[in-house]
């Protein structure tokens, strides 16, 4: 300790030290690695983050960040954050300062999706439900692996959760399909069809 004129100034070398022979060791381990520091990317955390907002055992295949851009109440709308792919539905999700902003397009509502890319880079092209979604200057994710996953899984319908659970009570199933009726999971024909099944049951 008589070296250093504190403690303080001891535990920042201990620090450094810890982190020089950490780093160290990475780089022995994967000499050939381009592997990123590990703070999170934003596109890390936001998948990260929108993960708290799937299903069970909903698995993303493909994502991208960029920026989104569609129209609200016929104004234009552009947002920064992510588009995911996911193995039941298209996942748009953006952090706000307080809250989130979450969309949502089942396979089965998606029509069309194109991509083109120019000077700043790719852009995504959603058609779902009449409604056109883009996401451009996309920075970060496999582009052509979204855009292909999404391409094979149009216009397929993919079970919920609660149809396969048959142990949850009527009214539970009901409240939860109202839930994804919110979430754009289900449209409101779809979920009077399939409340009207579940009310002639009890």
């Amino acid at each position: 300790m008589a070296q250093w004129k504190s403690r303080e100034e001891y535990e920042k070398w201990k620090a450094e030290k810890l982190k020089s022979a950490m780093e160290a060791q990475t780089t022995a381990e994967t000499p050939n690695s381009d592997k990123k520091p590990e703070k999170l990317t934003k596109h890390q955390k936001l998948i990260q983050l929108s993960s708290e907002h799937l299903n069970k055992d909903e698995k993303i295949i493909a994502s991208v960040l960029g920026t989104y851009e569609t129209k609200i109440l016929g104004k234009e709308s552009i947002r920064s954050g992510i588009f995911l792919a996911t193995n039941e539905k298209v996942v748009f999700y953006a952090k706000k300062m307080l809250g989130y902003d979450l969309e949502v397009f089942p396979y089965s509502n998606i029509s069309s999706i194109d991509i083109s890319k120019g000077f700043m880079g790719h852009t995504i092209t959603l058609f779902a439900s009449g409604n056109k979604v883009s996401m451009k200057w996309i920075s970060e994710g496999n582009v052509h692996a979204f855009v292909n996953y999404v391409k094979e899984n149009i216009g397929k319908k993919h079970s919920t959760p609660i149809e396969a659970n048959s142990n949850i009570d009527i009214p539970e199933q009901i409240k939860k399909l109202a839930e994804l009726k919110e979430q754009g999971i289900l449209t409101e024909q779809e979920f009077q069809e399939k409340k009207k099944d579940l009310l002639s049951k009890l």
